[in-house]
């Protein structure tokens, strides 16, 4: 219908703000996948308390980080009821039996679950990786650790390389390189 009082018709509607909501959309994305590959400055006593820790094991023995000081670590994150996690993990088992464990160590901590209720998914999925129970999350939070699966790369030094957040195919090039990379 046109508007008798105005014989010209309705202009069509700016695509500008879409064009604008698109680009803001691909910064974001952009810049998340840079943040996710980012080495994170942790401070040096966080480490120091993580190379000092000891861990009860479901099996009833005690892993000794300290045990591990001067090789490369992994450290991921992860939760049962995190669906990219539990995508994840036999991948990273896969990664793990492929490394030197005398030149790696590959530990996945358990967040805010009962340990049973992680064992018995690891045990259901044949992942035998070294698992460490964070109950009340206090190791998470000390990593800044907010979204799962959230994998660490430790050097050799002890300083973290790389923070990779989000689910990783740990079978594919990219991990080992990163891993390859490390002193």
């Amino acid at each position: 219908l046109m508007d008798t009082d105005n014989p010209t018709p309705p202009s069509k509607p700016s695509r500008r703000p879409v064009l604008g909501v698109a680009l803001a959309a691909l910064a974001a994305g952009v810049g998340f996948g840079w943040w996710r590959h980012q080495a994170q400055a942790v401070p040096q006593a966080m480490l120091a308390n993580l190379w000092t820790a000891d861990f009860e094991q479901p099996d009833g023995g005690v892993l000794k980080v300290a045990d591990f000081q001067g090789k490369p670590l992994v450290l991921n994150f992860w939760a049962t009821w995190c669906a990219p996690c539990k995508e994840e993990l036999p991948s990273l088992q896969l990664f793990s039996d492929l490394q030197n464990p005398d030149q790696i160590l590959v530990l996945t901590i358990n967040v805010k679950e009962p340990t049973n209720r992680a064992q018995r998914f690891m045990h259901n999925n044949q992942i035998s990786l070294p698992l460490i129970s964070d109950p009340q999350g206090e190791w998470a939070q000390k990593f800044s650790v907010k979204v799962y699966p959230t994998t660490l790369l430790i050097d050799s030094k002890g300083q973290i390389k790389w923070r990779i957040v989000g689910e990783v195919d740990w079978t594919s090039a990219e991990p080992q390189g990163w891993v390859n990379a490390l002193p």
